[in-house]
């Protein structure tokens, strides 16, 4: 079985990393994609608490938006808007809510970061959307944790009882935008672990004499390669100056008469022959 040659060797197994990659690359931006949904539909609902059947008030509490029902006609009465702060019910709330908002526009922003795909190395735009995704998590906690701090408002008093203060509900439930926030945090720092290792995963790279038809070159010009790929390369082409010293044994035993070496008959066509294989013997590790 002959042995391809190293750089057709590095081709074929880069071919299949770069297949692999793309593969885990797609499912990571299609759960990004689906991040990105999430962080807007937490922002944007008014479904952060709730009432439950024990509140005096039917009615519910978002990051800037919120409705009170009025015990006597059900009718809800809803306030609150994201450009006027003072329709905000809570300091804390008005805290979350920028928090929340810059947490989703840091995954707002590693969306439209996929465009740098087509310009730079890969590695580098899956670290930086890895960074911006670990931070939009930090904040999405911050918010979530600064958010309960505003429930001794007495706009939520109103709704969830007089019990109720900061950090404690009362006779209100958390409701699911609250639950889907939290899930979002996990979602961020999965996403970025993940976006990390696809980063690493292509520092490495190949020769500067190493080129693969052009195509798939970053912003530093080279092309990304797996390091083991880069290891079985440098393997093949040792394997390759192996076989070409098995190559110059043969090549010795088939073009030099050994007797004629103990012999002083035919010198000068016995030095010719010495001379040859001392000639292709350095032309092979050259």
């Amino acid at each position: 079985m002959d042995l391809l040659p190293a750089q057709e060797a590095a081709k074929i197994y880069h071919t299949n990393y770069v297949r692999n990659s793309r593969a885990i690359g797609v499912m990571w931006a299609v759960f990004t994609i689906c991040f990105v949904i999430i962080t807007i539909v937490v922002f944007i609902q008014p479904y952060w608490i709730g009432d439950s059947v024990n509140t005096p008030q039917a009615g519910y509490f978002g990051l800037f938006h919120y409705c009170i029902g009025n015990a006597l006609t059900s009718e809800l009465t809803c306030k609150g808007s994201m450009l006027d702060f003072n329709s905000i019910p809570s300091p804390a709330f008005r805290t979350a809510m920028f928090m929340v908002g810059c947490s989703m526009l840091l995954v707002v922003g590693t969306m439209v970061a996929f465009s740098l795909f087509f310009f730079c190395n890969a590695g580098n735009v899956y670290k930086i959307c890895a960074w911006m995704q670990l931070a939009s998590g930090v904040l999405m906690v911050i918010g979530c944790m600064i958010y309960p701090d505003g429930w001794d408002a007495p706009e939520v008093k109103r709704m969830c009882g007089q019990r109720t203060d900061k950090y404690s509900l009362g006779n209100c439930t958390v409701r699911w935008a609250y639950i889907l926030a939290i899930i979002s945090i996990l979602d961020s720092v999965l996403l970025a672990l993940l976006s990390f290792t696809l980063g690493n995963r292509q520092d490495q790279l190949l020769p500067d004499d190493f080129e693969l038809d052009g195509a798939g070159k970053g912003c530093t010009g080279k092309m990304a390669v797996e390091p083991s790929h880069l290891k079985l390369m440098q393997n093949v082409k040792r394997h390759e100056k192996k076989m070409q010293f098995q190559d110059l044994m043969l090549f010795c035993f088939l073009h030099v008469d050994i007797s004629k070496i103990v012999t002083i008959g035919d010198t000068q066509k016995t030095i010719g022959d010495m001379k040859l294989i001392i000639f292709y013997f350095f032309s092979c590790f050259l």
